[in-house]
């Protein structure tokens, strides 16, 4: 599943980034990579999601949210 289809509230790991190289790298270079914990806090009206990942809150677009897959975490 997308990034951007998921629940707020929940937590996913990061299974692909499916993205443009330089979009994944920056990214990465944020610590979000594959195998990553990732929650989500929030989703905007106009697409933005507001995730948490390692401690650290980050809002990404709409279009990179349905870039990356992960699978649902157990909690």
């Amino acid at each position: 599943m997308r990034l951007y289809d998921g629940a707020i509230g929940q937590s996913y790991q990061v299974v692909d980034l499916g993205l443009e190289d330089n979009i994944t790298r920056r990214l990465e270079s944020l610590g979000i990579n594959e195998g990553t914990r990732v929650e989500i806090f929030n989703k905007k009206r106009n697409g933005a999601v507001i995730i948490k990942v390692r401690g650290t809150r980050w809002a990404i677009g709409k279009q990179v949210a349905k870039g990356i897959d992960v699978k649902e975490i157990a909690q």
